[in-house]
């Protein structure tokens, strides 16, 4: 018999609609990065002045090709300009433009489906834990099957674990907020509506740090998941979060 369990058809739309906007994030945000592979803290930043940490992954990486800085004013602390003195790596227009496109995606959608999971009782029932899950054994359980590579077979719908309760609950309540919210507070036209938000990361490029350090745990996050959904049945996790007709055959040929 069929799984009586499956994904709604609006989670499984919106799945695929967030998945496919932050691979297009993913790829625009390391092409915007390469343009200036150096990360802030504050409000502001550029290459004359010191960075947290730069990043390899360009030519313009610790290039030094500058003339010789001119202060702006004969005052102690004066901000400072520099030349150039090669070609540097600049594709920021199609890349930010894109970037902008694939993040509205991604924000309608995930609105979608934070209603949808609120007033339908998704999250109640399938992605936050119960009183009786709050059982630090049972999730130390849980953590070693998963390190072992004990991973129950794909049910078909939203059976999760304790381990993936509390791994969709960060991302879906906090990561990908973060990452949302801080990239508004990167563009200009929301920041003119709302400079509390300034504020709340303390400057620009503390948000844009903010902001790269939660892609990168999203990033980690969708890697896992994907040897997840590999491991514990790729064929019929593929069929359940596509095509549940297909699925419900897939089942009946083969049930488990």
């Amino acid at each position: 018999m069929a799984n009586a369990s499956h994904h709604s058809t609006w989670v499984r739309i919106c799945h695929w609609i967030v998945t496919l906007a932050f691979i297009a994030l993913v790829f625009t945000g390391i092409e915007i990065l390469m343009v200036h592979p150096r990360l802030y803290w504050g409000e502001v930043g550029n290459d004359l002045t010191p960075a947290l940490f730069e990043l390899p992954i360009s030519r313009n990486y610790k290039h030094g090709g500058f003339t010789e800085g001119q202060p702006f004013f004969q005052t102690p602390g004066s901000p400072v300009s520099a030349g150039r003195t090669y070609d540097i790596f600049n594709q920021n227009g199609w890349g930010r433009s894109l970037h902008f496109l694939a993040g509205w995606f991604l924000v309608v959608s995930g609105l979608v489906y934070l209603l949808f999971g609120f007033i339908g009782g998704h999250f109640r029932k399938h992605i936050l834990l119960s009183k009786k899950e709050f059982n630090w054994s049972r999730m130390m359980i849980d953590l070693k099957d998963h390190l072992r590579l004990l991973i129950p077979r794909a049910s078909g719908g939203p059976d999760y674990g304790i381990l993936q309760k509390i791994s969709y609950t960060i991302i879906v309540f906090l990561a990908l907020p973060l990452m949302v919210i801080t990239g508004f507070t990167m563009a200009p036209a929301i920041t003119a509506a709302f400079p509390f938000l300034l504020d709340l990361f303390g400057g620009y490029q503390s948000a844009r740090t903010i902001h790269f350090f939660s892609t990168i745990a999203l990033l980690l996050f969708f890697v896992i998941h994907i040897v997840m959904v590999i491991l514990s049945g790729f064929k019929k996790q593929m069929l359940s979060m596509t095509f549940k007709r297909s699925y419900e055959k897939e089942t009946d040929r083969n049930p488990s």
